[in-house]
């Protein structure tokens, strides 16, 4: 039997931000039910951010330019990919030391959002290829003017365009390439317009290429589509307790704007899921085909190729079930599992979710803006997620007008446990915490 429960948002006077308490799905299918842990008063001593106790965070740099995914070498070096580039630098180096970070230098005068270290390679990405710099034995770049290039002429139309990247330990580049489209409709976003036969998006976009790390100037045909059916990915990561591909997905818009017959405002606010899925070679996701209604826990047949709200999309078993599922729209922009020592140990080898924010559940109030914990067993989602650092925002009238201060982006592992978190508005730099 289901275990349903309602969504409500609760706002919290001392986190000064708005949470969501349920997803109307089983948690202990899909992960998908929240709850908000104890947290610690002291938000003004934490960066304005709001944490379970034990937790601190401190604010390692501000006003950094769009700072996006984020990478910390062993030595505690901080490398950030920039959304575009800040004083025609892309990419920067930070070196922290008594509780602050200062920019060491910087290079790359590319926009985008990946960024990796792997066998001795900085991997970074812009909006159309992937690079990668020579590391020396600290794990310093030894020539940011001289990038290679790992892959080239990767589709950009200017719509989910950042080009996420995870390397594997079996030598292998995982690259995310949005769809340039919300549905596949023969007009995209345009009420009523139906979608395309085949969806021809999909032979480019709409899914994750592997490509070899160590090869040079490869393009789409030098890959392999990995996997298909994803609207856009921007969150992923590697999973190395059951060395599998785990990403999140950005799920579908409008569907009472385009389709109001069918579906009214509440519905278009709280519906499709935020999805994780648990990849293998060869998966199909199923957009734009479905998408998943995490109050039922089905996949449905999307309005643009048949659907009505009501109907299977997915009678057959021929798309995969996601691995969780979370509220709509709250735009999944970092995945991060925890391998570390330093957190209490249930933290460990669950996952980290930053939440960038809704801009589009209006009438209802908007939401996000937090990172939460996804517990793992196994290798799989297990129990009830929690909102893990919230405040993002700056207060519950910011949350609730999607005019959030701060919106959380990039996640990282430090060498020493601690958590890194990156805000793409402010261009702020969290380093996270506990002591026991």
């Amino acid at each position: 039997m289901k275990n349903k429960l309602n969504f409500v948002l609760a706002a919290t006077a001392l986190a000064g931000s708005v949470l969501f308490a349920s997803c109307n799905s089983n948690s202990k299918k899909n992960g998908a039910d929240t709850t908000t842990a104890t947290t610690d008063t002291t938000a003004s001593a934490n960066g304005g951010l709001t944490l379970p106790s034990g937790f601190t965070a401190n604010v390692l740099a501000e006003n950094l330019g769009g700072t996006r995914h984020i990478a910390v070498s062993p030595q505690g070096d901080i490398f950030v990919k920039l959304g575009k580039p800040k004083d025609g630098k892309g990419v920067l180096v930070l070196h922290e030391a008594k509780g602050k970070a200062e920019v060491k230098n910087g290079f790359g005068d590319y926009d985008g959002t990946g960024i990796y270290i792997k066998n001795g390679y900085l991997y970074t990405s812009s909006n159309e290829d992937v690079y990668r710099y020579k590391l020396n034995d600290k794990n310093e770049v030894i020539d940011g003017s001289k990038p290679e290039t790992v892959v080239k002429g990767l589709l950009n139309r200017n719509q989910h365009e950042a080009k996420a990247i995870v390397l594997d330990d079996a030598g292998n580049l995982y690259v995310n390439i949005g769809a340039y489209s919300n549905s596949c409709q023969v007009k995209d976003r345009e009420k009523g317009s139906l979608g395309q036969p085949g969806c021809p998006i999909l032979d480019s976009a709409g899914g994750i290429w592997q490509f070899k790390a160590d090869k040079l100037n490869q393009t789409y045909k030098d890959g392999v589509r990995y996997a298909t059916g994803l609207r856009n990915v921007v969150g992923l990561d590697w999973n190395k307790q059951n060395n599998q591909l785990f990403v999140m997905q950005h799920g579908r818009d409008g569907l009472h704007d385009l389709f109001p017959e069918m579906y009214d405002t509440k519905q278009q606010a709280e519906l499709p899921a935020e999805c994780m899925y648990a990849l293998k070679k060869g998966d199909n996701a199923g957009w734009p085909y479905i998408y998943y209604d995490q109050q039922q826990n089905k996949k449905m047949l999307a309005p643009e190729y048949g659907g009505d709200g009501k109907k299977d999309g997915d009678p057959t078993g021929k798309y995969i079930t996601p691995a969780a599922a979370y509220p709509g729209h709250l735009a999944p922009n970092g995945l991060l599992f925890y391998t570390g020592d330093q957190f209490p140990e249930k933290y460990k080898n669950g996952a980290f979710i930053a939440f960038h924010g809704s801009w589009n559940r209006a009438p209802e109030p908007q939401a996000g803006y937090f990172v939460v914990f996804q517990p793992f067993k196994n290798g799989k989602p297990d129990g009830k997620w929690e909102v893990f650092a919230d405040g993002f925002s700056g207060s519950a009238e910011n949350t609730a007008k999607g005019r959030a201060v701060r919106r959380p982006c990039g996640l990282a592992q430090g060498p020493d446990g601690s958590l890194y978190v990156t805000d793409d508005s402010k261009g702020t730099v969290y380093k996270i915490s506990y002591k026991k």
